[in-house]
């Protein structure tokens, strides 16, 4: 019996995985962070409207790490990370997986600058020579990169302005098809500043409280990675989850339960900053792959 072609192919690919995950490994370590592993099944995920949840006989696989390691933190971790498996239903396509590898880290006594200053490292100390080429679009990876705000990239690109489009509830659609595209073509972009009706788990910018503190990055287009500046009021964040749910139960979605003790915990959590990345859509770029499907030794088809 001849082998798996298919797979066999994929084999340069996976083992620049492996140097990758490895590369990211070696450069936290050497910065202090503290590797952890945390549950991957979970009574309760943050409750958030675009994101379903896998259940896992009455609780749920983690749809992301987030709430566990914002505990660690709140019983005094300083700097942390983690590489895990996370899931959510319904995300497949050539940048999707609903199984995917993620990469969370988190500072205590920081905000979002300093996560911006770790990507930039990151990625010159995964590419030394400062350059990314991804299906024919040259990236300069040198910092400092892009910062451009949520209104600032609706004035820029899109066709119609910010307020019009959360007014209309058109804000997904035209970042999506409008602006994203744009982002992070010659030098990666940090899109920041996002209006706080779409905050999440981020606080309110002191200084323009109708903002928070929230990026995503971007580079040739492709969005990799979401960090915060995090709420650590108990208080706005279980009204915030109270929201979300409802906003869930509104349009037909399954009710989720509220994780209480990570709202127990959350005021003993210093001020701190967060973020995750999407580890397969970075080994996408850095491998130069048109698909997800080539990084990852099984997609859900293959199975």
């Amino acid at each position: 019996m001849e082998p798996n072609w298919a797979l066999a192919r994929k084999r340069p690919a996976l083992e620049k995985r492996a140097r990758i995950l490895q590369g990211i490994r070696a450069f936290f370590v050497a910065r202090e962070f503290l590797e952890v592993e945390t549950p991957q099944r979970i009574p309760a995920n943050a409750p958030e409207f675009h994101i379903d949840a896998v259940g896992s006989e009455g609780w749920f696989l983690h749809t992301s790490p987030e709430l566990c390691m914002k505990r660690l933190l709140a019983a005094g971790y300083p700097r942390l990370f983690q590489l895990c498996r996370c899931w959510r239903q319904g995300e497949r396509g050539s940048r999707h997986l609903p199984e995917f590898t993620m990469l969370e880290w988190y500072r205590a006594e920081a905000d979002y600058r300093a996560l911006m200053d770790d990507c930039e490292a990151l990625l010159q100390a995964l590419l030394p020579q400062g350059r990314l080429t991804w299906q024919g679009q040259a990236i300069d990876l040198a910092p400092p990169w892009e910062r451009l705000s949520v209104r600032e990239a609706f004035a820029r690109y899109a066709s119609i302005g910010l307020d019009e489009a959360l007014g209309g509830g058109r804000f997904d659609e035209i970042i999506a098809l409008e602006v994203e595209p744009h982002l992070g073509l010659q030098t990666p972009t940090f899109l920041i500043d996002y209006p706080v009706q779409l905050a999440a788990l981020a606080r309110a910018k002191p200084a323009d409280p109708r903002v928070a503190e929230r990026f995503e990055l971007y580079i040739a287009g492709l969005e990799l990675a979401n960090a915060f500046s995090e709420l650590t009021d108990p208080v706005e964040q279980r009204q915030r989850f109270a929201r979300d749910e409802a906003e869930r139960r509104a349009a037909g979605k399954p009710p989720y339960p509220s994780p209480e003790k990570f709202l127990d915990e959350l005021a003993a959590m210093p001020p701190a900053a967060g973020i995750a990345l999407g580890v397969d859509r970075l080994v996408q770029l850095l491998c130069d792959a048109a698909t997800i499907d080539q990084v990852v030794a099984f997609t859900p088809e293959e199975l």
